[in-house]
């Protein structure tokens, strides 16, 4: 070849674009670390889900993928109400989290929080497995600015005091109950007669053992591991009247940056810890009263009768906040759960 087809070549070749290995751009495009947002540490049954998401994202990835759990809503110095915030100025990756948190700013994805919306499991399960459904909350996550991935739950919630046994509306009245910083749920207790208190977890503990409080609303799985018989808690009422999901969810920035095998290790992972999640949370359902009772905790399992006259005490906070949130998901939701009640 002479000297002048060598230049017209290599000019050609450097006029060509310059290509890299897909292995190679995907792996420059990773970050060192994903940060995963969780309120709840390895202790309870949502940080080991958050946990056991993270284990599995590395195991599905073959390593590539590092994410690391930062509990105690840490990343945003432990307000769970600006989890979502994070999520999308880029703070936290990745969120194992209930949504009903994150509410202010995202009203819609609170519609799982209404009082007394689900009796049981049954009822949540027929929501869950609706795929409709599920597509238009999905949906409406993605817009609030998150990718959602799977879902779990938290646990039904339950009344717990220091004072009696509360069987009637007018039980509730004047009792002073921590609660978390959600406008409906001071609400919902207002109307309920009683005296809500916003308080972050830390100082519930010494206020329930001091007096200062008198009572919470928890999964029961928190009240063992906390072991609040020993903090004056010697009622429960297991009325169910509230089970949050449990969201797992990227943000968009992380999302998007994933070639879709990433991704759909991610959300793989995702599902899996969710499964276990709910697995897991309904085991300590189905113990609890047993194990209530073990350390002389009194329980009372409201009849359907006391039960509808809680729901009647609370229909204007629910009415209002029904309209607030999303009256046509609300309404899907109940169209569902009435639907499984005549299954």
């Amino acid at each position: 070849m002479n000297r002048r087809n060598l230049l017209t070549q290599a000019c050609a070749m450097a006029a060509m674009p310059m290509t890299v290995l897909p292995g190679a751009a995907l792996a420059q495009s990773l970050k060192a670390e994903y940060r995963m947002s969780s309120v709840l540490p390895p202790a309870f049954a949502w940080g080991r889900a958050s946990e056991l998401w993270s284990k599995l994202i590395k195991d599905n990835s073959g390593g590539r993928i590092n994410s690391k759990v930062y509990p105690g809503a840490s990343l945003v110095q432990g307000d769970a109400t600006r989890e979502l915030t994070g999520i999308r100025q880029g703070s936290i990756d990745l969120i194992c989290g209930a949504p009903g948190n994150w509410s202010g700013s995202a009203r819609e994805l609170g519609c799982f929080s209404l009082p007394f919306l689900f009796p049981d499991h049954k009822a949540l399960d027929a929501v869950l497995q609706n795929k409709a459904f599920m597509a238009q909350y999905f949906e409406a996550v993605r817009k609030a600015g998150a990718e959602p991935l799977a879902v779990g739950e938290t646990g039904f919630r339950q009344l717990c005091n220091s004072k009696l046994p509360i069987k009637t509306v007018a039980d509730l009245r004047g009792l002073k109950l921590r609660i978390v910083p959600s406008p409906m749920m001071s609400d919902v207790f207002t109307e309920l007669g009683a005296n809500p208190t916003v308080m972050s977890w830390a100082d519930t503990q010494p206020a329930l053992s001091s007096g200062a409080v008198d009572g919470c609303e928890n999964p029961m799985e928190l009240f063992f591991a906390a072991k609040m018989q020993t903090l004056g808690q010697k009622y429960v009422t297991r009325w169910n009247y509230m089970n949050e999901i449990l969201l797992f969810a990227v943000s968009r920035e992380a999302w998007d940056s994933w070639s879709p095998a990433d991704q759909k290790a991610v959300r793989d992972a995702a599902q899996d810890a969710a499964k276990a999640n709910i697995t897991e949370v309904r085991k300590f359902y189905s113990e609890d009263l047993t194990k209530a009772k073990e350390i002389g905790v009194e329980v009372h399992v409201p009849s359907s009768a006391e039960l509808a006259t809680f729901q009647t005490a609370t229909r204007r906070s629910y009415a209002k906040w029904k309209a607030q949130i999303n009256p046509t998901l609300v309404s899907a939701i109940e169209q569902i759960v009435e639907s499984s009640r005549k299954a």
